[in-house]
C-alpha cells in the first residue's frame, strides 16, 4: 500500500503516456509487431538475444516516435504544471518510453521537468529505481514526494520506493492489487487536491 503523504508535496513525479498525454501507444499492435504475445514489452525485449533485441527495439522506437510526434496533452495538464511551477513544487517525468520519444513530446508541447528518467537510465518501473533516482536528483525526500500515474507499474514502483502514489483512473475500475494513496479521475481533480493542500 502507498504510504501516507506529506501534504502539500515538495515534489511530484509523473508518468507520461496516459497520465500527462492522452494514451499514445497501441500496445496490442506493438506486441503483435514484435511477436511477443501478451508479455510486457520491455521485459520481453530483455529476454531476447542481442540480434533479436536490436530488431525489436527498432520496431518499438518507430511506434514511439510516431506516437510522440502526434501526441496530445490530457485536459488540465498545462494548468497543473503551471500551478506546480508557481508554487515551487519540483517535478520529474518517469517513463518506460525511450528518451528520444520523450524529448519529442516535451518539445512538441513546450514542457519542462526538473528531472527526466527514461528507460535507458537504468531499471524501469515497476522497479523503484527511477523514483528513488528522481528523488535523489531533486534533493527531496521520498516522504515529501508524490508519484502520479495511470498504470499498475506506477503504483507498484511507488509502493516499492516508499513514495505516496496517486492513480489517475480516467473512469476505469482499478484492475490490479497495488493500492494507491489516492484515486482520482483526471488531472483536473489532481489540481483541485493540490490547491486545497496549499490553501490548508
Amino acid at each position: 500500500m502507498s504510504p501516507r503523504p506529506t501534504i502539500p508535496p515538495r515534489a511530484v513525479l509523473f508518468d507520461m503516456d496516459g497520465t500527462l498525454t492522452e494514451p499514445m501507444l497501441d500496445f496490442p499492435r506493438i506486441k503483435s509487431d514484435l511477436g511477443i504475445g501478451n508479455q510486457p514489452i520491455l521485459e520481453a525485449l530483455a529476454a531476447m538475444s542481442a540480434q533479436e533485441r536490436a530488431k525489436a527495439e527498432a520496431i518499438l522506437l518507430g511506434h514511439e516516435d510516431h506516437a510522440a510526434a502526434h501526441s496530445t496533452l490530457n485536459p488540465g495538464c498545462v494548468e497543473l504544471l503551471s500551478f506546480l511551477q508557481e508554487n515551487a513544487i519540483s517535478t520529474a517525468l518517469i517513463t518506460r518510453n525511450s528518451r528520444r520519444s520523450v524529448r519529442i513530446v516535451l518539445e512538441r508541447h513546450g514542457l519542462n521537468f526538473g528531472v527526466l528518467v527514461a528507460r535507458e537510465d537504468g531499471p524501469f518501473k515497476p522497479d523503484p529505481y527511477p523514483l528513488l533516482s528522481a528523488c535523489q536528483a531533486l534533493g527531496i525526500a521520498r516522504n515529501s514526494t508524490w508519484m502520479v500515474g495511470d498504470g499498475q507499474y506506477d503504483i507498484e514502483a511507488a509502493a516499492a520506493a516508499g513514495v505516496s502514489s496517486i492513480w489517475i483512473s480516467h473512469g476505469r475500475a482499478r484492475s490490479f492489487a497495488a493500492k494507491p494513496w489516492l484515486e482520482l479521475r483526471d488531472l483536473h481533480e489532481l489540481l483541485a487536491v493540490l490547491r486545497a493542500c496549499e490553501a490548508a
